[in-house]
């Protein structure tokens, strides 16, 4: 709305949204990163969506799509849950005297009491604003705890992307013009011969992994992790468990690493699904004595801290979610509904000869894709592969998407496994719903022709053009 004098003056939030909400690209494209409204376009997701809620979202024509991705597991509990939705406009609406910085809020204390009700080994938290700074608080602990300062990590590992989270990322594609980083060593998942000549050479002060990656859906082998503690014990080191993607009921439990027995890591780093999909919020986890020897007098208060960490309205949020999360059981949601479509899934290996395993824990589940037998099939694999690997998987995310309205993704760089991670609430509807739609993709791409061909062939000139 316009007068003589020119445009309506103060902010007004939907006015705004109104009259840009079509240059979503075009300010993409200048201001921010680039390249994403070009991927975007490439593979054909580039959507106009108008509203979502719970594992749903609809464009502007009122199509519904299927989350599969749940924001890289920030959605656990889907989108705008009532009660986390709640929460927030309470805590804004009580007017609290937030970040003070000289004062002990209730809330940050009630959410430290509820998150280490579900870790009963561990007995103090520090809370931040992401996956990243969780995992930067651990490292940071670890090495002033112990006074040593080598970290071990695990080959393929994805810890974060700033610096310290950068050093133990075990993705070469992720730290490759980023050097110098920390000078921290990787091992092999699963091999304890590794992480025990590296042990040895008495400078570790902690192992840090994911007990199931999220690049290529890998779990620990069984024991591995148990094995590992042990090791580390003896040679007065300590375990850090990323539960970053895999925690709050992700796997079936409330820790991916509670799927083994007897396995109390030091320290533990939790995100993502702890926001309730609003306000950004991490934890890290520790041992009192860890905590004790960081914060060791009044002189180090704030020796490790950050600046909108404990805000009110990102405690309260963790506080809705875990609340939900238990009025709703969705930790048991996940492993039953995880369980179903993971054994569907599975059905389909020896139907497909593309299809080459199907993994995972809870409603984490890794879809991976592999050299077909028949010479009919193998001529189009080989093609894509010399292209570059990984174009099969996305070859079949792009129909799932555009013909189902499934919205998925996969698990890496170079990496033929599609990777889903959708919130805790689905379920048999989803599961009917996806099975339905990965088979139709399936019985296409085993014709080895049509348009997923054709679709594969405009990936490779793509990736072609980009080398």
């Amino acid at each position: 709305m316009t007068s003589d004098a020119g445009p309506e003056k103060g902010f007004d939030l939907g006015r705004l949204l109104v009259e840009r909400a079509g240059e979503r690209y075009a300010l993409h494209a200048r201001h921010l990163n680039h390249q994403l409204p070009r991927m975007l376009h490439t593979i054909g997701f580039d959507k106009v969506y108008e509203r979502a809620e719970g594992a749903y979202f609809w464009d502007e024509d009122g199509h519904d799509y299927l989350d599969m991705l749940a924001g890289f597991g920030v959605f656990g509990l889907g989108r705008h849950h009532p009660v986390v939705r709640k929460a927030l406009h309470d805590v804004i609406d009580a007017g609290l005297a937030d970040l003070t910085r000289f004062d002990c809020p209730p809330l940050p204390g009630l959410l430290g009491e509820r998150l280490l009700a579900h870790s009963p080994h561990l007995e103090r938290v520090f809370f931040c604003n992401s996956g990243t700074e969780a995992v930067e608080s651990a490292l940071k602990f670890a090495r002033y705890a112990t006074g040593r300062r080598r970290i071990l990590y695990c080959d393929h590992a994805f810890h974060g992307l700033t610096a310290g989270s950068l050093s133990v990322n075990g993705e070469d594609g992720f730290r490759k013009g980023f050097d110098p980083l920390l000078p921290d060593s990787a091992v092999p998942l699963g091999d304890l011969d590794a992480l025990e000549r590296e042990l040895r050479k008495g400078d570790v002060a902690a192992f840090i992994l994911e007990p199931i990656q999220g690049k290529g859906v890998h779990a620990a082998p069984p024991g591995y992790l148990r094995a590992a503690q042990e090791l580390l014990r003896r040679h007065k080191a300590l375990l850090i468990a990323d539960e970053v993607q895999t925690g709050l009921g992700r796997t079936g439990d409330f820790y991916a690493y509670q799927h083994e027995d007897g396995v109390e890591p030091d320290i533990v780093a939790v995100a993502k699904a702890l926001s309730g999909g609003y306000v950004p919020v991490g934890a890290t986890l520790a041992k009192g004595w860890i905590f004790e020897k960081v914060y060791s007098s009044m002189d180090r208060v704030l020796v490790h801290s950050a600046s909108f960490g404990s805000n009110a309205q990102a405690m309260a949020a963790g506080l809705a979610t875990l609340a939900v999360m238990e009025d709703e059981r969705t930790v048991a949601n996940a492993r039953v509904t995880g369980d179903l479509l993971r054994t569907r899934l599975a059905a389909l290996v020896d139907r497909y000869e593309l299809l080459h395993d199907v993994r995972g824990r809870g409603l984490m589940i890794g879809i991976e894709f592999g050299r077909p037998k028949s010479l009919k099939l193998r001529g189009g694999w080989t093609m894509l592969q010399a292209a570059r690997k990984g174009l099969f998987a996305q070859m079949v995310v792009v129909p799932l998407f555009q013909r189902h309205r499934i919205l998925t993704q996969v698990s890496g760089d170079h990496l033929e496994v599609i990777k889903l991670i959708p919130p805790l609430i689905i379920g048999e509807r989803e599961v009917d719903r996806f099975v339905e739609a990965f088979t139709d993709v399936m019985d296409d791409a085993h014709r080895g022709s049509g348009l997923m061909w054709d679709f594969g062939r405009t990936l490779i000139k793509q990736a072609v053009g980009s080398k």
